[in-house]
This record gives structure tokens, sequence and C-alpha cells, in this order.
């Protein structure tokens, strides 16, 4: 209907006053009229069970949520449809008390559970703005309402629905005031009504928003809770401050006009900032961590999670969980700052100032990032991060998403090759290479810097991440063998054969990539992710205790040589800046780029600690221009590990285990070194069986041409390793 036809409940009163005035004395009888008849009648709104009965009310037991601590025993958080803990009325604050009592429910204790002498003031509101917009329902209807949400749904406001709803509470609040004792009822209220934010209840509410036990809010925050049941949601004070401190301002002017509070407190508290607790005194820890730990209980205990109060005992680590939101966010924003080259993408800076609505869930426009520590031994998860604002995006990174590993996924192949007896000295061809795929059309890989550089040894093309070599290494072993090695190192998500796998192309779980490097820290054995060590009822039975999984994957010494050539990789590969010149404690890892820069990592260890970095943006599209995981993903790494290190003893290097062998070798053939020999002389460690037999013998007249080869600065010494690196003294 156009603009201009538009008929306004304010023009149609201005039209027709008579009208309106008959409309709303027969609305006010016939509302009287229908309810006196139900009252006679009650059959007509309480068919089938429709109108819970008083002993079903006196036998409600309010659910309990069940409660998550740390390692070390400290609380965490709550799990539960409805986050309460309750208080009997005498512990409950009389300001708090009257404050409901004021805005809700001012005639209380004087009805029976129904307050008529404001129903035809609703009535006369509703018809004038031809809404249901004004209701009149007591605290003893609102309690009918909250405790059987199914048979009395107080969200619906429209139509005869709406109308039977009403009469169903007037039943329940009649037979309720009948049967219980003010205070009772009022208790049970206080302890039932829900104030936003997944609190039910005034001491939970008071404790999420203020990090305070109902005991001692001062009088604005009291008249915060008390504004909060017209509309949790819409005065929600985490979401909408302005709108809070508004809403709180109306509530402190009422009690100032009915002699609750003198007018110098009322002024002085509308004065009063909002102060809101930090998320950790709010019982916000770890929230991403925590649902990671609800979606597992959800499996093995369904709605005995959320009615029982189960105690839940984690594997978290207080002081590791912050350390790691820091580091990463702390990355996260200097990305988003230009620090490491232009970023065009939206900031979280703006995004808030702009369109901070809690509405974007798994494709918020800003950068975000998961964080995984653990501890290799047991697989314990000391810290997870899996997104940067918990409340506008509540999909968890760390455990949902699915993305391409890059090269961090190369750790995998080197595993097979090692397993398959290829040794640290294995030649592997760094040049040009066509493949012909199924479709009929071709795939032509580069590496990252459109560079070849010949023939390289198996360590060096994995420090340096060289993408040709990997592939063909990955193609000799065959496509099922690798993807036999990733399954036993724990990965379970689809893995194609075809040769780009071979360089992480196939699409992870961070949390399952980052497990797979526990093999290499703990010398061959993996160990799947855990975030439960046991979990007991209410009378302190263990229930549950689950085990640590650790699957033995690779051989002490194969193990020791991927860590050996992992120390490459921050000694002197693609993480030696960011990481090598930064942590002095011994450590391999993995840079990981794809080859778009929509996704980079950085996944490295120490000999009792594994830790995981990605970043990237939920809707795939390129970071920066040259993005890295060594320059974007390594610095939170090293954060994290230089301070996880100031609070805990630096771990021992991995001892060398028996089974490995060194040899002097020609680096150019992987040939035994022999005096003449025209190569590369370097010392090299294998597993006992695949050292280079034959030696290297120049024949008369023979040349070796070695300018194909391109030994590092570092390694320019006379006699070096097969690194390039001259041996220890």
């Amino acid at each position: 209907m156009p603009p201009k036809y538009r008929i306004t409940s304010t023009t149609f009163r201005q039209r027709h006053p008579r009208l309106v005035r008959w409309t709303l004395l027969t609305g006010t009888f016939c509302f009287f009229f229908g309810a006196g008849a139900a009252m006679s009648g009650w059959s007509l709104v309480c068919r089938a069970g429709q109108c819970p009965s008083i002993d079903e009310f006196e036998q409600y037991k309010p659910r309990q949520t069940s409660k998550l601590y740390a390692a070390d025993g400290r609380f965490i958080a709550e799990i539960g449809q409805e986050r309460r803990t309750l208080l009997p009325l005498a512990e409950i604050p009389p300001m708090l008390r009257d404050a409901f009592l004021i805005i809700e429910d001012k005639r209380f204790y004087d009805h029976n559970g129904i307050d008529w002498f404001t129903i035809p003031g609703a009535v006369v509101a509703n018809l004038r703005s031809m809404s249901f917009s004004q209701g009149f329902s007591t605290i003893t209807m609102q309690l009918a309402g909250n405790i059987f949400p199914e048979r009395i749904n107080r969200r619906e406001r429209s139509g005869f629905s709406a109308i039977e709803r009403k009469l169903r509470e007037i039943k329940v609040a009649r037979s309720i005031d009948a049967r219980l004792s003010k205070d009772r009822v009022l208790e049970l209220y206080l302890n039932q009504i829900d104030l936003g934010n997944g609190a039910h209840g005034v001491e939970t509410a008071a404790q999420r928003y203020f990090g305070k036990k109902a005991q001692q809010l001062n009088l604005p925050e009291v008249a915060t809770l008390a504004a909060l049941p017209k509309a949790p949601g819409r005065y929600n004070p985490r979401r909408f401050p302005d709108r809070a401190i508004q809403r709180r301002n109306t509530v402190l002017e009422i009690m100032r006009r009915e002699g609750l509070i003198s007018d110098a407190d009322a002024s002085v508290a509308k004065a009063y900032p909002l102060r809101l607790a930090n998320r950790r005194d709010a019982g916000d820890v770890a929230p991403y961590f925590t649902e990671w730990i609800r979606m597992l209980l959800d499996q093995q205990f369904g709605s005995q999670l959320y009615e029982q109060g189960l105690k839940v005992y984690t594997t978290l680590d207080f002081e590791l969980q912050g350390v790691s939101e820091r580091a990463l966010e702390r990355q996260l924003r200097a990305i988003e700052s230009g620090k490491y080259g232009d970023y065009r993408h939206t900031t979280y800076e703006q995004y808030l100032a702009t369109a901070g609505s809690g509405e974007s869930d798994r494709n918020s426009p800003y950068l975000q990032g998961a964080f995984i520590a653990m501890d290799p031994r047991t697989g314990a998860v000391r810290a997870l991060v899996g997104g940067r604002d918990f409340d506008d995006s509540k999909f968890n990174r760390a455990v949902q998403a699915l993305r391409q590993p890059g090269s961090t996924f190369k750790p995998i192949v080197y595993s097979a090759a090692i397993q398959q007896r290829r040794p640290p000295t294995y030649i592997l061809d760094d040049s040009p290479l066509t493949v012909n795929m199924a479709q009929g059309d071709t795939w032509s890989p580069q590496n990252y810097d459109q560079q070849f550089e010949g023939q390289i040894p198996l360590r060096r093309a994995l420090y340096e991440s060289r993408n040709i070599p990997a592939i063909r290494l990955g193609m000799e072993l065959g496509e099922q063998s690798v993807v036999d090695m990733a399954r036993r190192l724990g990965i379970t998500t689809a893995i194609p054969l075809y040769p780009s796998i071979h360089i992480g192309a196939a699409a992870v779980y961070p949390l399952e990539m980052i497990s797979v490097f526990s093999t290499f820290a703990t010398l061959g054995s993996q160990a799947k992710a855990m975030g439960i060590t046991r979990v007991e009822n209410q009378k302190g039975e263990v229930i549950w205790a689950p085990e640590p999984i650790r699957v033995p994957v690779l051989s002490p010494a194969e193990a020791w040589l991927m860590v050996d050539m992992m120390k490459d990789v921050v000694r002197r590969g693609t993480a030696a800046g960011v990481v090598g010149g930064q942590f002095p404690i011994p450590s391999g890892g993995k840079t990981g780029t794809t080859n778009d820069g929509t996704d980079v990592w950085y996944i490295g260890y120490t000999s009792d600690l594994v830790a995981g970095v990605w970043i990237g943006l939920d809707q795939p599209n390129r970071i920066k221009a040259n993005a890295q995981g060594g320059l974007l993903a390594a610095p939170a790494w090293t954060a994290f590990m230089t301070e996880a290190y100031r609070r805990k003893p630096a771990p021992p290097d991995w001892p060398r285990p028996a089974g490995l062998v060194t040899r002097t070798i020609d680096l150019l053939s992987n040939t035994i070194w022999t005096r003449d020999c025209p190569g590369i002389e370097a010392t090299e460690t294998f597993v006992a069986g695949t050292e280079p037999t034959i030696s290297c013998v120049l024949q008369p007249g023979m040349s070796v041409d070695t300018s194909h080869v391109r030994i590092p600065p570092v390694a320019a010494a006379p006699r070096v390793d097969s690194a390039g690196r001259r041996p220890p003294s």
C-alpha cells in the first residue's frame, strides 16, 4: 500500500474518536467476560494437559549446569541450556528484591497471583497501538511461563494463541499462589528469570555481567539487572551498553519516584559508568575450548550434561590459554595494521565500529585465526583458540574449520619417505614438472619463488619447503602410501589420490593437523588430542575417565631424523628468522602457505609442547600480497612459546636413539666420501641400513659440473654436513 493511503493507529484515533472509545470499552468488557468464562470452564484452554498442575510445579527442580575446571582445579565455565546458581531468598539483597518488585510487579504481596487492576490499562494500551504491546503479567504468571515454556509459550504474542496462553498463565498462577507462600514464589522467580547472556537468576547474572556475587552489587548494578526482564536481548549490557544504560536509568527513576531511593542516590547512580567484568572474572574463560568440550560431552552424555550438574575436569592450562589468546590477537592486529605490508580487508576494529551485530557466525569479514597447544606425550590440549570473538562468531575454527594445510602437510610425505628407507641425502629433482590429470588437462606446479634448484638432497627440499621435489617424492612413493601415513598420523578428512595432496591441497581440521606433530615431538607416537580427564556426578563419583590414545607410527630413529630435518626449518629454513633467531630452546617445525595465500600456518614443537597457528579469512581470500606462514603465522608461535617457557622449565633436547649411524658422504651423489671425490663433503645421519655403501670415485678424464648446485652461504666451509653446515667440534 502506498504511504499516502496508509492509516496509522494515531490517524485512526483522530478520525474516529467515538469508535475508538466504544472499541476500548467493548474490548475491556469482552476480555473480562472471556476470562470469567475461561475460569468457569478451564477445560477449554487446558485441554490435552496444556495447563501444568500444581503437583508438577512442586516437584519441579531447576536444571543444574555442569561445571568445567582447568587442569589445576580452577573453575572455567558452566555448560547448560540455562546457567543458574540458586540462592535462598534470605541471601538475595533487599534492594535487589525491591528493584525487581517495583519494576515487574509492585502489588506482588497484595494480589492473588493476578493483578486485576492492571488489566484494563493493558487492554487500552494494546487497543491504542493495535497490537499486544503491553502485558499484565505478574511475577507469578512469569514464573509459570518460565518453568513450563513448552506449554506456556511466553513468546506467543499474536492472535487467539496469545489470549489462550495468557489464560493458561492465569490458571497456573492462581494455583501457585494458593499453594505457595509469596516469599517462596519470589525466591523461585529470582532464581529462574532469564537475564540474557545465558544467565538465569540474579546470582548467575551478577557473576556474568559484573564478576560479583549478588550480595556485592551496588545500586546502579542492581538497576541494570532489574532492567533486563523486559527484553534481555535488547538491553544486554555487553551487546548494547547504550541501551542498557538508558533502561537502567529509567529503572532508577521509577525507584526514586516510588521512594525506594533518595533523589541524591538516584542522581549518583544515573551518572555511574557501566563497568562490566572482564570475561575471565565473569566465567567466560576459553569460550572456544569450552564449546569443544561441550560437543565432546554432548556425544557422551546427551541431556544429562545439561540437567544433572556434572563436574568436568579438563586439560586446560589457565596461564597458557591466556598467553595463546594474547599472542594470536597481537599478531592478527599487527597484520591488519599493515606491519607486514598492505592489508586491504576489513579489520576487526572497523567491523566493531560499523557492523558488529553478532550475526557473522562462521563468515566474519575480518581476519581470523586459530591456536592450539598440547602436550605431545598425552594429547592433553593446554590451550585452544577458535576465533577472535566468541560472542560475534561461535564457529570454532580450531576444530570445525576445514582449511588447506599447505606445506605443513609435507612432513607427512617425508615421514613416509623416511619409513620407506629414503635417507636425508636422497637426491630429489627440483626442475619444471607437468602432470597429466585424469580430466585430460595438465598441472604445472611451481615453487614459491618461481625458481628451480635442480638436484637437491631430501633434507634441503624439506627445510626450504620446495614444492616440486615434494610432489615428485610423493608420486614416487604413491598417493595411497602418503594417505596411509596421514591416516596413521591422525588425519581423518578426505584426501583424494591426486599429486597436489603432497603439498597440502586436501583440507584438514587444524586440531588434527597440529596433533600430527606430536609424533615427532615424542619420537614416534601420535597422540590424539584430548580435553577431558574425568567427569564426576553430583555425588563426586567418577562416571567417565577417558584414557589418552597414543599410536606408534614411526620408530624412534625415523622420528629423530624427521625432528633433525625440521630443526633445519628453524635453523636455516623458512622459519629461521622469526623462530630460529628468537627462540633458543631446541625445536622443530614447519611453515605452511597455500598457493593463493589464503591460509598461513606455523606448527612447531619442543620435546614437551606442540603448538600450531592458523591465520586466514573465513571466506577464503588472499590475506595480502606475498603472504607466507613464516612471516605471518610464525611470530604468534614464537611469542607464545617464549612466554610459555618463562613460566616453566625449558625441556631437554631430543636424545639420539639407537639405530642411527653417521657417515661422511658426497652431498651431490649420495655416495661415501673419498679423498679424490670432486663433489661436496658432508656429514649426515642415517637409519642403520640406509647409509650409502658405494664410494665416490672419479674416473680419469671425468669432471663434475656443480654450477647448478646452490649452497647456502653458511655452508661455505670446506667440510660441511648434508645441510651445508660445519659439523660440531
